[in-house]
């Protein structure tokens, strides 16, 4: 039987009806058929691109064969999430689909797998040849941007940017690193319907809309400083912090029990690095063997930590996206939010108050366990690119 377009009010979103803004859609990961139900919100398209961003409980080689046979045309990537980030807000166990109408995007991807062992000479020349083909195809778009996911638990995002920076010449670069919800097993990326550990999915686009990227963190340093004094770097683990054992000096100088360390601690009083000027966090994935702590980012012996002070996530998200409004009124954001960042929502009871906020501007994405913006790899920063009509673009 002859399967009908998928009737949008019943799933309580309107049609998307641009055919030059990027569209966004969500379905419940246990939908009976989620690429179908997408499709629906989506609109006919046609699209240079499709990113879908994906709970843990989603039957992804499902979603990904159905999703093919309805855009078969289209170019398909994503991700496992630690959250879904939607027209809700704040969300759990969706699938998050955003549409890139052909009208006004190009798109190229680029698959890098292992990202263990990164051939820089292959990876540039694969980045020149498809900079090459988008402008042969649409350089009449004035705009360059990379989309880079990367599977989270890989502990190489550093590397892979390095990597990358060769190719990809003036072109920013936003991105997230994968999640698994809050289990830290098992994150995964995918591209033309094959699904990847242990790698990354590069999507180059030429954009013939206005755009903007940024990256935010509401965090600000303390007085309270430490040093590393032993690490592995290998396995982002910290062992000593001014010379005794990682876990407990960080808790005492937090002024936390030692039992007490965990995400939430983690989230609301991360540490920071200082570096171009500026300070970043450097998030604690969880306390590893011997009281070490085992980090989301690259750490060293001989660097200096400083401890945050608490912030107000909430207030600080809400004026950085009126800053994005300078530029017009945003079509769509599409963000990369670090799951620390969502506990700490939580943990301050901040949850409803932030996806109001996202509600209100536009904002679609997944949380991540890292973030990609340019040249590094930064965490509990809340990262993308907003994409502007070009009528409303000031």
């Amino acid at each position: 039987m002859q399967e009908d377009i998928l009737n949008p009010s019943l799933t309580g979103f309107p049609p998307n009806l641009s055919t030059t803004a990027p569209v966004r859609a969500s379905v419940f990961a246990d939908d009976p058929d989620p690429a179908f139900a997408l499709s629906g919100i989506l609109g006919a398209g046609p699209f240079a691109l499709v990113l879908l961003f994906t709970a843990a409980s989603t039957d992804l080689p499902a979603l990904l064969r159905r999703a093919r046979e309805l855009l078969p045309a289209t170019e398909i990537a994503g991700c496992s999430t630690g959250g879904e980030l939607c027209e809700e807000g704040y969300a759990d166990g969706r699938i998050v689909a955003i549409g890139f109408p052909a009208a006004s995007f190009a798109a190229e991807t680029i698959l890098i797998d292992p990202v263990d062992t990164v051939d820089s000479r292959v990876v540039v020349a694969q980045l020149q040849r498809a900079r090459q083909s988008l402008h042969r195809r649409a350089g009449d778009f004035a705009h360059e941007l990379g989309i880079l996911m990367v599977d989270g638990l890989s502990g190489r995002e550093e590397h892979l940017i390095a990597s990358l920076a060769g190719g990809l010449g003036p072109v920013p670069v936003v991105g997230g690193s994968a999640g698994d919800g809050r289990t830290y097993r098992r994150t995964q990326v995918f591209v033309a319907g094959a699904i990847h550990d242990r790698a990354a999915v590069l999507c180059l686009l030429r954009v013939g809309t206005p755009l903007k990227t940024f990256s935010f963190d509401c965090t600000r340093p303390s007085r309270t400083q430490m040093v590393v004094t032993s690490a592995d770097p290998q396995s982002r683990a910290v062992l000593r912090i001014n010379d005794e054992p990682a876990a407990p000096e960080y808790a005492r100088l937090a002024g936390v029990p030692l039992e007490s360390l965990g995400p939430e601690v983690f989230a609301t009083r991360p540490v920071l690095v200082r570096a171009g000027g500026r300070h970043h966090v450097r998030s604690i994935q969880h306390v590893g063997a011997d009281g070490a702590l085992v980090f989301f980012g690259a750490i060293a012996e001989g660097m200096v930590l400083t401890l945050s002070e608490q912030s107000d996530i909430a207030a600080h998200l809400d004026e950085a996206l009126k800053g994005l409004k300078q530029e017009g009124d945003p079509s769509l954001v599409l963000a990369f939010d670090c799951l620390f960042r969502r506990i700490d929502a939580e943990s301050r009871q901040k949850s409803r108050e932030v996806s109001q906020i996202l509600r209100e501007n536009k904002v679609a994405g997944f949380s991540t366990y890292g973030e990609q913006f340019g040249a590094m790899h930064v965490n509990q920063t809340f990262t993308g690119v907003a994409f502007y009509d070009p009528a409303e673009a000031r």
